[in-house]
């Protein structure tokens, strides 16, 4: 069994992004210990300083790490996968009993000081998408990824 925790910067308010994040978190269940934390993101104005706001969010990131985790960053420019290899993955980045933590940034991503402190960046895409949508796409992600190593029918 996993052991997945997903921080991401900003709150879940819509029901139906909640809603989708709770049916793949049940789909998860017999496969993955899921934590997932929330933390703050900071308001954005037009006269607000970027590099500031990310190192506050990072601040926010760093107070909520578990210790003796692997670390892995979603940014655009991280490494892609296909599925089969994701799963592979997912294998190769647990095989020590280590927690996994994804990272998910705000509106701005992630500051520097956070990229540089994982041990791999992932892209699910060179697209932008709001954290919202990352989280159920991450979270269906892993259970495609999960579902291919256990045989279920779910991924062709």
């Amino acid at each position: 069994m996993y052991d997945i925790t997903i921080i991401s910067v900003g709150f879940i308010k819509e029901a139906y992004w909640r809603q989708a994040l709770g049916e793949y978190t049940k789909r998860l269940k017999p496969y993955v210990k899921l934590k997932s934390i929330e933390v703050k993101e900071e308001k954005i104005n037009s006269v607000t300083n970027r590099l500031q706001i990310l190192a506050r969010e990072a601040e926010k990131i760093k107070k909520v790490l578990p210790s003796g985790a692997y670390l892995i960053a979603l940014d655009r420019v991280g490494n892609s996968f296909t599925s089969n290899e994701w799963a592979d993955k997912l294998v190769q980045w647990s095989k020590f009993g280590q927690p996994i933590v994804f990272i998910i940034g705000g509106p701005l991503g992630l500051a520097a000081e956070i990229l540089n402190l994982v041990n791999n960046l992932v892209s699910l895409s060179k697209m932008t998408f709001t954290h919202q949508m990352t989280r159920v796409i991450l979270l269906e992600q892993i259970y495609r990824g999960v579902t291919i190593q256990n045989g279920v029918t779910y991924h062709y």
